[in-house]
């Protein structure tokens, strides 16, 4: 561990960092990973341990599945982190997440009980599931290109009423757009001839962060009535806004709206930074969010944790 900053922001991963084995070190080794995910397992009626450890990576990356796991694993890692670095846990103060990890981050803040976080979780998949099977759709990153630039390239992918735009503002030359697959198709030729170095397709099931993922929100908004929020000991920096909440109003509101608009990750981390964030712990899998604070403040200090040293 040595990210030895004075006010640490804690950041938590989205869909696409899943892989099989994820979980898998911190079960092995720490009492409290092994109740979380055995308490996980009993609220969803499978086992998430195994499902993580061992795969299959299809069936992990079933949106169904892929967010559950990501949540358990993150705060699985929060709470170990917590219980082994007491006092780098303490100067903790603000969180965020990417898309699915910002539920993770409310749960962490104290915002929800472990166990309606993983309940929302599990219903927001299966809500995000249903609208990916109504809809031929997915995602793709786009490296190189600025935001005006694929926007354009975008509006030239579309044809009779398609949906195709930018969806996660993830860092400098790093945006994911989202929409339908026929759009996506023709997004490759075009980008490169813009100027872009690469175009990754992206392990999910649909368009999320655009209007594809509408029917959701009011699955979403039922879901999010039904479970007491609570006033976050730390603020929570919103994927819609950008901006730090605690309260429990305002984050049921956004929670809700995030599933249809872009994840403006990189003015979070920036807002972070303005605020006094020093520095940036990634828990729970991958490597992804370090990657994008180094494209966006190269010098601030990140370390992770929750993957095998």
């Amino acid at each position: 561990m040595s990210l030895d900053v004075s006010s640490p922001g804690i950041l938590f991963p989205g869909q696409g960092a899943q892989a099989p084995g994820m979980g898998a070190w911190l079960c092995e080794n720490y009492p409290l990973a092994n109740e979380l995910f055995a308490r996980a397992g009993d609220v969803l009626g499978y086992d998430l341990k195994q499902l993580c450890s061992d795969g299959p990576a299809e069936k992990l990356n079933e949106t169904v599945h892929s967010q559950p796991a990501l949540f358990v694993a993150g705060i699985a890692a929060a709470e170990v982190f917590s219980e082994l670095h007491p006092d780098t846990a303490s100067r903790i103060k603000a969180t965020a997440g990417l898309s699915l990890g910002e539920y993770t981050a409310v749960c962490f803040a104290g915002g929800l009980s472990f166990e309606d976080g993983l309940r929302l979780v599990q219903q927001r998949g299966e809500a995000m599931q249903a609208c990916a099977d109504a809809a031929e759709s997915g995602m793709s990153s786009v490296l190189g290109l600025s935001l005006d630039n694929l926007s354009e390239v975008c509006e030239e992918c579309r044809q009779d009423g398609e949906v195709l735009q930018p969806a996660n503002l993830l860092c400098p030359g790093n945006i994911a757009v989202s929409g339908h697959l026929a759009a996506l198709g023709r997004l490759e030729p075009l980008a490169l001839a813009a100027g872009a170095m690469k175009v990754v397709p992206l392990s999910v099931a649909g368009a999320f962060h655009t209007p594809l993922m509408q029917d959701a929100v009011a699955k979403l908004t039922a879901a999010l009535a039904d479970v007491e929020i609570r006033s976050t000991r730390i603020p929570v920096y919103s994927n819609v806004d950008a901006a730090p909440h605690s309260d429990p109003a305002e984050i049921r509101e956004l929670l809700a709206k995030q599933v249809v608009n872009p994840v403006l990750w990189e003015a979070s981390i920036s807002r972070m930074l303005g605020d006094g964030i020093d520095g940036f712990l990634e828990v729970g899998t991958g490597r992804v969010l370090r990657g994008t604070i180094k494209r966006i403040a190269r010098k601030t200090p990140t370390d992770g944790f929750g993957d095998q040293p």
